[in-house]
């Protein structure tokens, strides 16, 4: 490793445009540089690119594009010989989009209107289903979390019914820190986690309210967009766990009149259900639906590239930043390609910076090291699911996951934030890193979004492979935290899944340069034998991890 002279990362910055370069403070490996970086955002959230969306031809001229990358690093392909791992998909349309939600309840009928009041699917992948007069419960926030002795099914069955309940948990209802998270989401909060809960206690629907905002962590014009389009999800040969026949959202104001036509008042049962000991309330009321779908299914592909292990070629650090972006809208005026020169061009970018690195070490890790571009992140995680549902590394020989997902290029930090802090030992060993460089790790200012279970580590996490999501951070040198929070909070308003994601030759590199440093000797330190990060106890994915290690242990004795 060197420092990169001050004169001469000037001339890079100045190569690739940039007029507001400071000179990072780190030593940096040769490989890790601004000239590259830019060259290869540029690259691939140029409009050739096409958005990079998977199933158009934009996903071929992506996936190849970044093999020939890797090919020329030296790298090896990461699936037995392969670059690419084949992720199958079922596409859900639905074409009757006039649907309505009729409710009876006390003898009159109500309708709720698609998009306006409720969006509505099936997780089924049928053509066809049919909900009739199917009793309505409140189930609170539908939570069954033993740590923290907390059951909203508890003495009731829900099969067969149409279950409503609240987005996020109790310590966001309450702010009380002793009660879940407090703030912070955990993953009972998360729509996903809803949605499963209800399929695996057998119900017919589950509908989770929208109570606000900064519960949901978005508004609700990203529900009604993001739940018009054509679905995807896993087939069932890959996936088998149970899914609903039927699941959407409401807005507050369709809950509110449902509950007053079942003679409830949604704002009292809204509080009673943040309180411990609450019970079910079955609405006099019952729900009917029918959806008509298109069926279609597509073939996509996660890329992996790996640097062999030395002495443990079996066993494997992760790095992970998914390729896909939401492709092209003939429709808009002006600029019509959504670049994702931030998300995720400048995850990709690093892990290219990363590899280079890795691949030119004069000792060659004595682990594998995997570059994971999983494919469909946007559409739901499904090339990260798919991954851990076949592993190309055994999932107990998997050290760690290391991922990086729109990285925001605003300059040097104080700090790199850890998005939901106080999960493993990989935090532990990031500070480490960063005390080296003069910096510190900081948690997301916003927990109560949960965005640790919105990115592709999520998914290793689940089968108690110790993940982590790394991100630049917001405590600026120029201008502090209130600086870096106004610059995130731009990119959220302005440019976020838009097609003002562009890239820009004014980006100031030299913070996230730092960064790539930072993990890049984490990724190094993994890669040595016999370091294996723990999940702190607290955490809920550690029991997956000590009953895989523990039969791992059991079959090598």
């Amino acid at each position: 490793m060197r420092l990169v002279s001050k004169v001469l990362f000037t001339a890079l910055c100045v190569a690739v445009g940039s007029t507001q370069a400071t000179d990072p403070s780190v030593a940096l490996a040769p490989q890790i540089n601004a000239a590259d970086f830019a060259q290869f955002d540029k690259t691939l959230s140029s409009d050739a690119f096409g958005g990079r969306k998977p199933g158009t031809a934009a996903e071929p001229l992506t996936t190849n594009w970044l093999v020939e990358q890797y090919k020329r690093m030296g790298l090896q392909p990461g699936n037995h010989g392969s670059w690419f791992q084949t992720v199958p998909a079922d596409s859900t349309q639905l074409v009757n989009t006039d649907v309505t939600l009729d409710i009876s309840a006390q003898g009159k009928e109500t309708k709720l209107a698609y998009r306006t009041d409720m969006i509505v699917e099936t997780l089924q992948a049928k053509a066809a289903v049919d909900l009739k007069n199917s009793p309505i419960v409140f189930l609170g926030f539908g939570a069954d979390a033993p740590q923290w002795h907390w059951n909203d099914y508890k003495d009731i069955d829900v099969k067969g019914k149409t279950v409503i309940v609240l987005v996020n948990d109790p310590g966001f209802a309450t702010l009380d820190p002793k009660l879940f998270n407090g703030r912070a989401m955990t993953y009972y909060g998360r729509w996903t986690y809803k949605y499963a809960e209800a399929a695996l206690k057998g119900a017919a629907a589950c509908f989770i309210v929208h109570t606000s905002d900064a519960a949901a962590g978005y508004p609700w014009t990203v529900i009604k967009n993001s739940g018009s389009g054509p679905q995807l999800s896993l087939p069932s040969s890959v996936d088998p766990s149970p899914r609903l026949p039927v699941a959407g959202w409401l807005t507050r104001d369709a809950a509110t009149r449902l509950f007053a036509a079942a003679g409830q008042d949604f704002d009292k049962l809204e509080k009673d259900a943040a309180k411990p000991g609450f019970k079910p309330v079955p609405l006099q009321a019952t729900v009917s639906v029918s959806l008509k779908n298109k069926i279609g299914h597509i073939e996509s592909h996660n890329v992996l590239a790996m640097v062999k292990g030395s002495s443990k070629p079996d066993e494997a650090v992760i790095y992970t930043a998914h390729w896909d972006h939401l492709g092209t809208d003939p429709s808009l005026k002006g600029h019509q390609v959504y670049s994702g020169a931030i998300d995720n061009g400048t995850g990709l970018t690093m892990l290219l910076e990363l590899a280079d690195a890795f691949a030119h070490q004069k000792t060659p890790p004595q682990r594998s090291v995997l570059f994971f571009m999983p494919t469909l992140e946007e559409s739901g995680l499904l090339g990260s699911q798919y991954y851990s549902s076949k592993p190309v590394f055994a999932l107990d020989k998997t050290v760690a996951d290391i991922a990086v997902d729109a990285l925001p290029i605003i300059g040097r930090a104080h700090d790199m934030t850890v998005i939901g802090k106080g999960q493993s030992q990989l935090e532990d060993m990031l500070a480490d890193v960063l005390k080296s460089q003069g910096r510190v790790t900081s948690p997301e200012t916003t927990p109560e979004n949960g965005f640790y279970f919105r990115s592709d580590h999520f998914n290793f996490a689940k089968v108690g492979v110790p993940a982590m999501l790394a991100s630049s951070g917001l405590d600026l040198l120029n201008g502090g935290r209130d600086a870096g929070q106004k610059a995130a909070s731009d990119y959220t308003a302005h440019h976020y899944h838009t097609p003002n994601d562009v890239f820009d030759p004014n980006w100031d590199y030299s913070g996230i340069l730092e960064d790539t440093q930072a993990l890049y000797e984490l990724g190094q330190k993994l890669s040595e034998d016999n370091v294996w990060p723990k999940w702190y106890a607290d955490s809920p994915f550690g029991t997956k991890r000590a009953s895989s290690m523990s039969k791992a242990d059991g079959a090598a004795k």
